[in-house]
């Protein structure tokens, strides 16, 4: 099993659109892919679900089938976290439903952090509630792959969530936002790897399950450029330049390389097109853009569109399954 986090602490650079699609791309290829959404603005489950499932999923009362459901127990001090409920999209996809109230459950980890460093148990149990609820849900599902959406900050539950994330890709745009973002996103991830590894052993609970907190970046992922032919225009390619040298020097802690572009960066995992003017189809038809049919709009220059995302996500999850030393068909 594969688990990686899609991760930015700068919003609008297209990481769930991104999580969204790999999912579909790597059920497509036969693989079993558990999505799980620990952003607490729930946009990845509002993208493949809709408002009926949702009013389902979120009732009113106190057992709502949510990734916030299963960490109840732990959220009110009264037992541990439950397997999650998953949601089955078709037979290779299941997602572990997100939640706005999962943003209650901040401060629990927040204070559950510094006292990992005075040996409380429950404090352990609170920081790997989600390596090890989502653990349980990638076996019920047989999942081969754990897709994970987080929010875009650098708080308490993405701090958890990247934990539990064995590989991390991060989404970037063409702009100084995301460039700014990488100078942040850097360091913290590099800093919560290194005091997991130090809090783990102060763990009291032999029996307990720990992630290893490892964190590898996989690359960083190019999103909604525009493009003229095969290359974006220039007001975007001054940024996109500048990424290998700030990927090495903030997230790897290395020497930046001078003069490679991303085109030709190892690290550089895909630049995916914006598909504009695919995106209304394939939320109308809730599925993703490389599966639009003609029955679904995309006729004439969008149905070449398709042919052309179709390849793009195929060589992009292709890329992701070698960093994480697997094979995608």
């Amino acid at each position: 099993m594969k688990t990686v986090a899609f991760f930015n602490n700068k919003g609008g650079v297209g990481k769930t659109t991104l999580v969204y699609h790999l999912a579909w791309m790597l059920a497509e290829r036969g693989e079993q892919v558990l999505a799980v959404d620990i952003d607490p603005q729930a946009n990845l489950t509002a993208m493949f679900l809709p408002e009926e499932d949702l009013e389902y999923l979120w009732p009113m009362g106190e057992h709502p089938k949510t990734i916030f459901g299963a960490l109840r127990p732990i959220i009110r001090g009264l037992g541990d976290v439950k397997t999650p409920h998953i949601e089955i999209l078709n037979p290779r996809i299941g997602l572990v439903v997100g939640d706005l109230a999962l943003s209650t459950f901040e401060d629990k980890l927040s204070d559950a952090w510094p006292r990992c460093h005075n040996r409380d148990e429950s404090a352990f149990r609170t920081m790997t509630a989600f390596y090890r609820g989502v653990k349980a849900a990638a076996a019920s599902h047989q999942a081969t792959w754990v897709l994970i959406d987080v929010g875009p900050n650098l708080g308490a539950i993405n701090r958890a969530a990247l934990i539990a994330s064995r590989h991390v890709v991060i989404p970037l745009g063409p702009d100084l936002f995301s460039l700014q973002g990488l100078r942040n996103l850097g360091p913290s991830l590099r800093a919560w790897r290194a005091s997991w590894q130090e809090l783990a052993d102060k763990n009291p609970d032999a029996e307990l399950v720990m992630p290893d907190g490892k964190i590898e970046p996989l690359g960083y992922v190019v999103m909604q450029h525009g493009v003229r032919g095969s290359l974006p225009p220039k007001a975007y390619q001054r940024w996109i330049d500048r990424f290998p040298a700030e990927y090495r020097q903030a997230v790897l802690d290395e020497s930046p390389v001078q003069s490679l572009k991303a085109e030709d960066d190892p690290y550089c995992l895909a630049m995916l097109k914006h598909y504009r003017s695919l995106m209304p189809m394939a939320m109308e038809a809730r599925k993703p853009v490389f599966a639009l049919k003609p029955a679904d709009g995309a006729i004439g220059a969008h149905g070449e569109a398709v042919r052309h995302a179709y390849t793009d996500f195929l060589v992009l999850g292709r890329r992701i399954a070698d960093r994480c030393g697997a094979v995608l068909s």
